[in-house]
């Protein structure tokens, strides 16, 4: 499994938003001026997570995005679900119950299962609002060992 640009982009871009927000409404341009990010490119993501209901945008001269929702209302997982379909990593384990003609002999389904459950445990566990206190705490950090 390879997570695309598309998932980490929207990763960075929600949190990113998130941190702006305060402010009113977020321009993708900041954000692609931020992040470094095609404008581009973060409208077609911005599309996608409008279409799920975690982005909220405005037209207009105030316009811009907004996250809908609290910043622990969205794990990483559901984010990078949005983005990128499927996580597993490997297709028979796409569709529940296994419809895979192999699945009831396959020796090897134990790995992909268990490989499965921590990726999927791992990225349920984290939230935005875990990144973003982590953000914090690493800036805290540099800033002290600066001082």
């Amino acid at each position: 499994m390879k997570i695309s640009t598309k998932g980490r982009y929207a990763l960075r871009m929600l949190l990113d938003i998130y941190q702006h927000q305060g402010k009113g409404a977020v321009a993708l341009k900041d954000v692609a001026e931020r992040q470094n990010i095609s404008k581009k490119y973060l409208e077609q993501i911005a599309l996608v997570l409008s279409q799920s209901g975690m982005l909220h945008g405005a037209r207009g001269h105030q316009g811009g995005y907004r996250v809908v929702g609290k910043a622990t209302d969205y794990t990483v997982c559901e984010i990078l679900e949005r983005m990128e379909g499927s996580l597993h990593p490997v297709a028979c384990l796409d569709h529940a119950p296994n419809d895979c003609e192999r699945c009831n002999g396959c020796e090897t389904l134990f790995i992909w299962e268990g490989l499965d459950k921590v990726i999927r445990d791992y990225l349920t566990s984290m939230t935005l609002q875990d990144v973003l206190d982590r953000m914090t705490a690493a800036r805290a950090a540099k800033e002290e060992s600066v001082n």
